[in-house]
């Protein structure tokens, strides 16, 4: 085996892998898809995501995406949690996810005065909601669930687990917002057409080779981690692509990557590599331990609890600051000290993230 890859190039191995660093992606499929998925219960956040992955794109070519060629969605997959994915994908990333999550909301669901019988009926029921094809909203869907007699709790949290339940089953997944930020929905099928069943062996290849490819090198316990999927579905993934694996030896032990990648992980260059990433970007999801990125004296300012990730300032691989908006500009807060180039990175950046979003983005740096 070579020698064991440096803490700095394992760094920006993964920054190369999540495409953050190196060629951009081709469009916002190429980021989503090339990302293995990105974060996306703060739609907001995604659109940064796409951004860091991508060159020249803005944020109506994201929206285009999402609302017009529908050529990405978003629903509920790794870890239960909502995500933007490829549309060619939805169908097998929710046949494998949705008998793996269901369950673990079903006492949930039971308090929320959703029963089996209920969301079964309710499911049955809302393709009819949707005949017009109008995306609809939460507070819509309910209101017509309980015109046509399926008694679906109004008020709480019933009305998202029981669309929670929709999605997992592959009825609906999120549609485009309102234009107040209020979430919609549309029939999956009606977005992403009909799909063949795949079975789970083949829809756990898949799924493990795009973490691999995405995060790599990593271990099955970063996979775990970051899918939420149940051990025996992980030991079987792996065993699944271990043969078009190749073991990769770290600083801190052994990893993966695919094999073909194995031998061409990128060196360090003269200017360092600067991505502005936005809040719940998946380069801090994508692992079971972030110390490798993310330096422990800094881990609250990023991390503060109750599963918040602060937008960052990643720099060959590792956070040195973070970042947020205040006012019209950005207000970057270092670790520690920075050098001229990379001031100079974070800047191209700042103007990036100002082009992206049709503003004129200023910076401003905290002191001390």
């Amino acid at each position: 085996m070579p020698a064991a890859l440096t803490s700095a190039r394992l760094r920006l191995a993964r920054m190369h892998a999540q495409l953050l660093a190196g060629p951009p992606a081709a469009g916002v499929v190429g980021a989503v898809r090339g990302a293995a998925a990105l974060q996306a219960q703060d739609m907001k956040a995604s659109k940064l995501g796409v951004r860091a992955r991508t060159s020249g794109l803005a944020l109506a070519d994201v929206r285009r995406a999402v609302t017009e060629e529908r050529s990405v969605i978003r629903t509920w997959a790794m870890r239960g949690t909502l995500h933007m994915i490829p549309t060619a994908d939805a169908g097998w990333i929710v046949d494998l996810f949705g008998p793996v999550v269901l369950p673990r909301f079903r006492r949930r669901r039971i308090d929320l005065g959703l029963d089996d019988d209920l969301c079964d009926r309710a499911v049955d029921a809302l393709p009819d909601l949707f005949a017009s094809g109008r995306p609809r909203t939460r507070a819509e869907i309910v209101a017509g669930l309980r015109e046509s007699g399926v008694a679906v709790p109004a008020n709480g949290q019933a009305p998202f687990h029981l669309l929670l339940f929709a999605a997992l089953r592959g009825v609906v997944c999120r549609g485009p917002d309102t234009d107040n930020g209020n979430p919609t929905y549309v029939l999956l099928r009606d977005w992403a057409g009909a799909w063949e069943p795949r079975d789970t062996d083949a829809a756990l290849a898949k799924l493990v080779r795009r973490h691999v490819s995405g995060y790599g090198p990593v271990c099955p316990e970063d996979f775990a981690a970051w899918s939420g999927l149940p051990a025996r579905h992980v030991r079987r993934a792996w065993e699944l692509v271990s043969p078009t694996l190749a073991e990769v030896a770290t600083e801190s032990g052994s990893a993966w990557a695919l094999r073909e990648l194995a031998d061409v992980f990128p060196a360090p260059r003269p200017r360092p590599a600067v991505r502005l990433l936005g809040p719940y970007d998946g380069y801090l999801l994508g692992y079971k331990e972030r110390a490798w990125a993310l330096p422990a004296h800094s881990v609250r300012r990023i991390l503060p609890g109750g599963g918040a990730i602060h937008p960052a300032v990643l720099v060959d691989g590792e956070v040195v600051a973070r970042w947020r908006w205040r006012g019209d500009g950005v207000f970057i807060e270092p670790f520690a000290p920075l050098s001229e180039d990379t001031m100079a990175g974070i800047a191209a950046e700042v103007e990036d993230v100002g082009r992206f979003l049709g503003i004129r983005a200023t910076m401003d740096v905290a002191v001390g």
